[in-house]
């Protein structure tokens, strides 16, 4: 469990960098095209700070998939949600962007009530001899779809650029939030030897992965770095969170106190992404 604790420690430092280097490449590269998705790529990939941010996601998710393997989902996300204040130290410091007050209350509720969520919900070790096949269906394929939705609303005309950047942001999101519950399945499938691997799971952990990887760099290019990034982040816990608890049973909270904290943390995270959508600038780097 320690081992876990560390590992998702250190992914959630690794994610938020890599954002952030991502958000200043994903600024100066053409625009993501949804018809064009070979030459989108390119064209990120050509980005030096895309590229860079990129190479630090891939450690990001190594040492992610090393946590799930070691510890709870519920629990792993609860660390990764510290990754908000992170994001915020980040910014403002090594990025150039300029948090007002609102944005760093928003942020810091937003992190303390997701991590009341993970650390209310027991500390026992989930497995694969305790998960649901039918609720692991249900929800990949309705978490799934709630990706699917957000990103062809955002591509309505009449939307502002920053709502459409602020609904990829959530998209995205929600997908690396489907992608996490197939690899916490994917984790334990491994026990039984490396053909687990070989899966409808590992499909939909690369689907919603992909469609993520352009959902959250259209979203970067289109509102506020910060705000989308923290948007994503919110949208991927709550997803793993709510994964844990109806797919590989983590419980909701234990006893009458714990779920009333767990009831009064989720309206603190709300209230905390309510909080986060204001101006925030920042300084462009040269590609």
């Amino acid at each position: 469990m320690i081992a876990g604790l560390a590992l998702a420690l250190g992914s959630a430092l690794a994610t938020n960098v890599a954002f952030l280097f991502k958000q200043r490449g994903a600024v100066l590269a053409p625009p993501v095209r949804a018809r064009h998705p070979l030459r989108s790529a390119a064209g990120l990939f050509r980005s030096r700070w895309f590229s860079v941010g990129w190479a630090v996601a891939l450690v990001a998710w190594g040492l992610h998939v090393g946590a799930l393997a070691s510890a709870p989902l519920s629990i792993v996300q609860a660390v990764l949600s510290g990754g908000l204040v992170f994001l915020a130290v980040l910014a403002e410091r090594y990025f150039g962007f300029r948090l007002g007050r609102r944005q760093w209350v928003g942020v810091t509720v937003t992190a303390a009530g997701l991590a009341v969520i993970g650390i209310t919900g027991g500390s026992h070790t989930s497995g694969l001899r305790q998960y649901s096949l039918a609720a692991l269906i249900a929800v990949e394929c309705g978490i799934f779809a709630l990706g699917a939705v957000l990103i062809r609303v955002s591509m309505r005309g009449d939307l502002a650029p920053v709502a459409q950047g602020l609904l990829l942001g959530v998209a995205s999101g929600v997908l690396f939030g489907v992608s996490d519950i197939a690899l916490k399945y994917l984790t334990g499938a491994l026990h039984g030897g490396l053909q687990g691997i070989v899966s409808e799971w590992t499909f939909t952990a690369v689907a919603a992965s992909v469609l993520a990887f352009y959902a959250s760099a259209r979203g970067l290019q289109l509102a506020p770095g910060v705000t989308v990034i923290a948007f994503t982040s919110v949208a991927a816990n709550l997803a793993a969170i709510l994964g844990g608890i109806l797919v590989f049973r983590d419980p909701i909270g234990i006893g009458a106190a714990g779920i009333a904290a767990r009831a009064i943390a989720f309206a603190l995270v709300i209230g905390g992404a309510v909080l986060m959508p204001a101006p925030v600038r920042a300084v462009r780097a040269p590609g």
